[in-house]
């Protein structure tokens, strides 16, 4: 997330505190502490790929774009992380829904003087 560019003001004062948690210190600072005490007082580490990642690490690794997921999953597990969570079904419900709110906007065009244009993005973070 130290990548985020502010470029749709999604984060809330709220999500802010939660951003702060998701940084790589802090991910490495869980994963020392994970390794120095009892399993039963762990922190479950979560990790999430989204699919326009994949393509760089296949392309870098010289591999299929299956095989980069594999290989970063095994990576991340033999860090220390629980679940490893693919977002690619997250991304298509986001362009569906897009695309839904673009048809009915496009609509009521003729109705709504502010009905288009309409500005969408994925967060490139």
């Amino acid at each position: 997330l130290s990548d985020c560019l502010a470029c749709d003001s999604c984060m809330t004062s709220e999500e802010g505190a939660r951003v702060f948690q998701q940084n790589q210190k802090e991910f490495f600072r869980i994963l020392n502490l994970n390794k120095k005490c009892d399993t039963s007082k762990h922190k479950v580490l979560a990790v999430s790929i989204c699919p326009q990642s994949l393509p760089y690490f296949a392309a870098k690794f010289n591999l299929s774009v299956n095989d980069a997921a594999k290989r970063l999953c095994g990576f991340l597990k033999s860090l220390g992380v629980h679940y490893v969570f693919d977002t690619t079904i997250a991304a298509d419900f986001s362009i569906l829904e897009s695309q839904r709110e673009f048809v009915q906007r496009y609509q009521r065009r003729n109705q709504e003087e502010h009905a288009l244009p309409m500005f969408a993005s994925a967060c490139p973070g």
